[in-house]
């Protein structure tokens, strides 16, 4: 049986699950864009291929085979894009939670259940039809559950709005140990600058203390003041729009010393550098453009 173990976003990653890029369909049509980023590069005629993805999805395995990481790759679903896993699924301490993602991406936890029939099935939680919740808004930190939400009478309307309050009260229900923190989000189905698709996309801690925030990814300043309290301003690495469109906060800890990164987030590896991190650069721009980058396309399941 897998011994799910997760408690924060950094401590040394033993087992992952990797989403794979093989077979990913063709593109999308306009009506079809997930988020607005997506329907930049659908427009423009250069949303990525498969081609150019799976070269980065390896290179991101081969980071995970260097440091002997245990990896899962999803069974291969004809024509299908299976490249998000933490979108699907994702671990609290040692509970396998599924999202209730959109319907056509119910296939995606199929293609894991190989993974899933091997932990303890107390473990695996459904969560009720009016909770709707994706990995990429949940971030643990020890004693915090942050998560990312919107709150706007708008939720409906917004394809861009993935975790609802629901989900945010069915994890404070959950785990009542834990300090569960909401942060309402800047959404926007048209304008990708404009969008926090999840907290991932605008905030992620890095190492012991440290992270990667864009303010202008909170509605409330009062949410992103909470962060800067608990971590304290000098230990923040502030991005700019740009910086957040390009998903610079998507970066993946494989341990509180080692951060994988895209390589072309120079401002960004420089500062991790300066901070005594070893930081593993691998291409990753291709995928990037589907508003997805690294952190989105791990669902880890044992971290020391």
């Amino acid at each position: 049986m897998l011994k799910l173990h997760v408690e924060n976003e950094t401590s040394k990653l033993e087992a992952v699950v990797l989403g794979t890029a093989k077979s990913n369909g063709p593109t999308p049509t306009i009506e079809d864009a997930y988020d607005p980023k997506s329907l930049e590069f659908i427009k423009a005629g250069t949303y990525p291929v498969e081609a150019d993805m799976i070269p980065e999805m390896e290179a991101f395995n081969t980071v995970f085979e260097k440091y002997d990481v245990k990896v899962y790759r999803p069974e291969l679903i004809e024509n299908c894009n299976q490249i998000f896993s933490r979108d699907i699924a994702f671990v609290i301490d040692d509970f396998f939670i599924k999202s209730n993602i959109l319907p056509d991406r119910e296939k995606e936890l199929e293609a894991i259940q190989y993974v899933i029939n091997q932990i303890e099935p107390s473990k695996v939680i459904t969560p009720p039809k009016e909770v709707h919740i994706e990995g990429g808004d949940v971030m643990l930190w020890n004693d915090h559950i942050f998560i990312g939400t919107y709150k706007g009478a708008d939720y409906p309307d917004l394809i861009t709005a993935r975790t609802n309050m629901h989900g945010v009260n069915f994890i404070k229900e959950m785990f009542p140990n834990k300090i569960v923190k909401e942060f309402d989000l800047s959404k926007s189905n048209t304008i990708a600058r404009d969008n926090a698709l999840h907290l991932d996309c605008c905030f992620q801690p890095v190492g012991m203390g440290k992270g990667i925030i864009h303010k202008e990814g909170f509605r409330k300043e009062a949410d992103y003041n909470y962060l800067v309290d608990l971590f304290g301003e000098e230990n923040l690495f502030h991005i700019t729009k740009d910086e957040m469109y390009y998903m610079f906060s998507n970066v993946f800890s494989i341990s509180p010393e080692v951060v994988v990164s895209e390589k072309n987030f120079k401002r960004l590896n420089n500062w991790l550098r300066e901070n005594k991190f070893t930081v593993e650069e691998i291409p990753y721009s291709e995928i990037s453009k589907q508003e997805g980058l690294l952190r989105c396309s791990t669902m880890p399941l044992i971290r020391a």
